[in-house]
């Protein structure tokens, strides 16, 4: 079929669904197959319009993955992108990998999602405005900063909004200001006392306009992110975010995002296959001489919502002691093992990880001591040093065109195993290979 353009309207929609109608007529017992690509919620009303479609005609719509479409076509050797290309691409894709594809679902979170954006969305405007006020604030009322070193309390921004700058925070009366909530008449007075004699540099007008229109939307902002939370932890009461819950270091919040993107465990096979949904998985590069500097690393090739809050629950186990002795073990762990700390908190996240999956998969509660027993089961006796049958058929051959890496490698896994060897051949052997 030639191909064709349609856009995302009333009269787009029809003209599809007229071809769709001719084109059953011409083959009736054909199974159309018919796919998007994700592309951040820009195709959600034609794969709707497709799913509906599956109940007239002999139609299977699915969403795949625009990564897995784009390393098919580098494998293909296309040197060249129009829209009828990657159009053929999609085609080309659903028929090499079948097995990859899956028809007819729709994301059931879809809204619920929408909702989680937007809470992060308005959360790094109230950061960026956060960050401007601290800003204006050095040069016009440099005092307040001083109780704004564990964050910006409420009743420093409802301050702001009355009282911007020095010099009119040293005209107001101590009761006045006593009267914003959680300012005691002590600290009204020290407030007050600070503004007389404040060694602001800027007196400009534009920065009490500045300061008091910044601290309003910082307020209105904060209002409506609890706002948004508070309905979706009402929309998202579900028995497993209570169970996640039990989990030390995973509020509310980090159980509701995770449920959203994880939908029903019983997708994931194993913790290995979520940990790959999730992006925390290593990626690692084994080839030639051996191991590179930087081989190991996170994956990150997943959904980047959750790994971001479960990033803030490890934080939040490392900085009290009891939150999670588990993952604070394995952190000091890796830390003695000389692992950095990125790198140890990214072996924490794994570990949240399988003890997510544990928890949904059995339906049971968290509970360390059965967690210490399955690490006890998973210890398993190192092997001898040899040859890996895997891989090597051959022997050690020291005329082969290898590196000096690659042959002390070799020679290593060729010691014998015999008594005489472990106790005499090693021992001669250990300054050679250090040569």
């Amino acid at each position: 079929e030639d191909n064709f353009q349609l856009d995302d309207t009333a009269s787009g929609h029809e003209e599809l669904s007229r071809r769709l109608s001719m084109f059953f007529e011409k083959y009736p017992s054909a199974t159309l197959c018919s796919a998007v690509e994700s592309t951040g919620g820009y195709e959600r009303n034609w794969h709707s319009f497709l799913l509906k479609k599956q109940q007239e005609f002999n139609l299977k719509a699915a969403r795949i993955n625009p990564l897995g479409v784009c390393h098919d076509n580098k494998a293909n050797m296309t040197r060249n992108l129009t829209d009828k290309i990657s159009a053929r691409n999609i085609a080309e894709y659903l028929i090499r990998h079948p097995g990859k594809v899956r028809y007819g679902q729709e994301d059931p979170n879809a809204s619920l999602k929408k909702l989680w954006c937007h809470i992060r969305m308005l959360k790094k405007q109230y950061n960026e405005h956060h960050n401007e006020l601290e800003a204006l604030l050095y040069s016009a009322n440099p005092e307040i900063l001083s109780y704004c070193r564990n964050g910006l309390p409420n009743w420093v921004l409802k301050l702001l909004s009355k009282y911007p700058t020095p010099a009119i925070l040293g005209r107001a009366k101590f009761k006045t200001v006593a009267s914003i909530p959680f300012i005691s008449e002590k600290r009204a007075t020290e407030l007050i006392k600070q503004a007389k004699v404040s060694v602001a540099a800027s007196e400009d007008p534009m920065d009490e306009f500045l300061i008091r229109s910044t601290t309003n939307q910082l307020i209105h902002l904060d209002e409506s992110v609890k706002l948004y939370e508070e309905r979706l932890k009402a929309e998202c009461s579900w028995p497993e975010v209570d169970l996640m819950m039990t989990i030390g270091g995973i509020g509310r919040m980090t159980a509701i995002v995770m449920m959203l993107y994880i939908e029903d465990i019983r997708r994931f096979s194993s913790a290995k296959k979520l940990a790959s949904f999730l992006g925390v998985h290593p990626e690692y590069k084994l080839s030639g001489d051996g191991i590179k500097a930087g081989s190991f690393k996170m994956s990150k090739k997943g959904q980047k919502a959750p790994r971001t809050q479960l990033y803030m629950c490890v934080l939040s186990a490392l900085s009290l002691k009891n939150r999670n002795q588990v993952i604070r073990r394995i952190f000091d762990e890796k830390k003695a093992q000389g692992m950095c700390a990125k790198a140890a908190i990214g072996v924490c996240i794994h570990k949240y990880v399988r003890i997510v999956y544990g928890v949904l998969s059995t339906g049971k509660s968290f509970d360390p001591a059965i967690d210490e027993k399955n690490r006890a089961k998973e210890i398993s006796p190192k092997k001898a040093p040899g040859i890996g049958k895997n891989r090597r058929f051959q022997g050690y051959d020291e005329n082969a065109p290898i590196s000096r890496r690659q042959k002390k490698k070799r020679m290593e896994q060729t010691v014998s195993q015999d008594s005489q060897a472990v106790e005499c051949g090693i021992c001669g052997l250990a300054p050679m290979l250090r040569q």
